[in-house]
Protein backbone atom coordinates (compact mmCIF):
# COMPACT_ATOMS: atom_id res chain seq x y z
CA UNK A 1 0.00 0.00 0.00
CA UNK A 2 2.84 2.38 0.89
CA UNK A 3 4.43 1.79 -2.52
CA UNK A 4 1.18 2.66 -4.32
CA UNK A 5 0.80 5.85 -2.26
CA UNK A 6 4.35 6.91 -3.20
CA UNK A 7 3.58 6.32 -6.87
CA UNK A 8 0.36 8.34 -6.70
CA UNK A 9 1.99 11.30 -4.92
CA UNK A 10 4.91 11.35 -7.35
CA UNK A 11 2.70 10.94 -10.42
CA UNK A 12 0.38 13.75 -9.33
CA UNK A 13 3.34 16.07 -8.83
CA UNK A 14 4.82 15.29 -12.26
CA UNK A 15 1.44 15.51 -13.99
CA UNK A 16 0.69 18.85 -12.33
CA UNK A 17 3.98 20.44 -13.36
CA UNK A 18 3.72 19.17 -16.94
CA UNK A 19 0.15 20.54 -17.14
CA UNK A 20 1.30 23.85 -15.66
CA UNK A 21 4.04 24.15 -18.28
CA UNK A 22 1.34 24.84 -20.88
CA UNK A 23 -0.22 27.60 -18.76
CA UNK A 24 2.69 29.26 -16.95
CA UNK A 25 6.01 28.12 -18.37
CA UNK A 26 8.12 30.17 -15.98
CA UNK A 27 6.38 28.89 -12.86
CA UNK A 28 6.47 25.29 -14.13
CA UNK A 29 10.20 25.61 -14.82
CA UNK A 30 10.81 27.05 -11.36
CA UNK A 31 8.82 24.27 -9.67
CA UNK A 32 10.60 21.63 -11.72
CA UNK A 33 13.98 23.06 -10.73
CA UNK A 34 13.08 22.91 -7.06
CA UNK A 35 14.24 19.77 -5.33
CA UNK A 36 10.65 18.53 -5.02
CA UNK A 37 11.49 15.00 -6.07
CA UNK A 38 14.48 15.04 -3.75
CA UNK A 39 12.30 16.15 -0.85
CA UNK A 40 9.84 13.36 -1.57
CA UNK A 41 12.47 10.69 -2.23
CA UNK A 42 14.47 11.50 0.91
CA UNK A 43 11.38 11.45 3.11
CA UNK A 44 9.98 8.29 1.49
CA UNK A 45 13.34 6.53 1.77
CA UNK A 46 13.81 7.47 5.41
CA UNK A 47 10.26 6.46 6.33
CA UNK A 48 10.70 3.13 4.54
CA UNK A 49 14.17 2.19 5.79
CA UNK A 50 14.52 4.29 8.96
CA UNK A 51 18.31 4.43 8.66
CA UNK A 52 19.64 7.94 9.33
CA UNK A 53 23.12 7.08 8.03
CA UNK A 54 21.69 5.78 4.75
CA UNK A 55 19.50 8.88 4.45
CA UNK A 56 22.52 11.16 4.89
CA UNK A 57 24.50 9.20 2.27
CA UNK A 58 21.52 9.45 -0.09
CA UNK A 59 21.33 13.24 0.44
CA UNK A 60 25.09 13.61 -0.15
CA UNK A 61 24.79 11.64 -3.38
CA UNK A 62 21.98 13.93 -4.54
CA UNK A 63 24.01 17.01 -3.62
CA UNK A 64 26.89 15.84 -5.81
CA UNK A 65 24.55 14.80 -8.63
CA UNK A 66 22.71 18.11 -8.98
CA UNK A 67 25.46 20.08 -10.75
CA UNK A 68 26.41 17.04 -12.85
CA UNK A 69 22.78 16.52 -13.90
CA UNK A 70 22.82 19.97 -15.48
CA UNK A 71 24.81 18.40 -18.31
CA UNK A 72 21.44 17.30 -19.69
CA UNK A 73 20.56 20.93 -20.45
CA UNK A 74 23.83 21.79 -22.22
CA UNK A 75 22.59 20.83 -25.72
CA UNK A 76 19.45 22.92 -25.17
CA UNK A 77 21.59 25.94 -24.31
CA UNK A 78 23.59 25.43 -27.49
CA UNK A 79 20.63 24.45 -29.71
CA UNK A 80 20.45 27.65 -31.74
CA UNK A 81 24.17 27.99 -32.16
CA UNK A 82 24.54 24.34 -33.27
CA UNK A 83 21.18 24.28 -35.09
CA UNK A 84 19.87 21.34 -33.07
CA UNK A 85 16.21 20.37 -32.96
CA UNK A 86 14.42 19.25 -29.79
CA UNK A 87 15.04 15.51 -30.21
CA UNK A 88 18.72 16.03 -30.99
CA UNK A 89 19.06 18.07 -27.81
CA UNK A 90 17.13 15.47 -25.85
CA UNK A 91 19.22 12.51 -27.03
CA UNK A 92 22.51 14.39 -26.60
CA UNK A 93 21.38 15.43 -23.12
CA UNK A 94 20.70 11.82 -22.17
CA UNK A 95 24.11 10.79 -23.53
CA UNK A 96 25.72 13.54 -21.45
CA UNK A 97 23.87 12.23 -18.41
CA UNK A 98 25.53 8.88 -19.06
CA UNK A 99 28.91 10.61 -18.89
CA UNK A 100 27.71 12.44 -15.80
CA UNK A 101 26.84 9.17 -14.09
CA UNK A 102 30.46 8.04 -14.32
CA UNK A 103 31.62 11.42 -12.98
CA UNK A 104 29.14 11.10 -10.12
CA UNK A 105 30.40 7.60 -9.33
CA UNK A 106 33.97 8.90 -9.13
CA UNK A 107 33.03 11.87 -6.95
CA UNK A 108 30.96 9.86 -4.48
CA UNK A 109 33.97 7.64 -3.79
CA UNK A 110 35.91 10.74 -2.72
CA UNK A 111 33.38 11.82 -0.10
Amino acid sequence: MWFILKIVISAVLIAFVSWLSGKKTGLAGFLTALPLTTLLALAFSHMEWGDPKQSVEFAKSVFLAIPISLLFFLPFLLAEKLQLNFWSCYVLGILLLGVGYFLHNSFTKLF
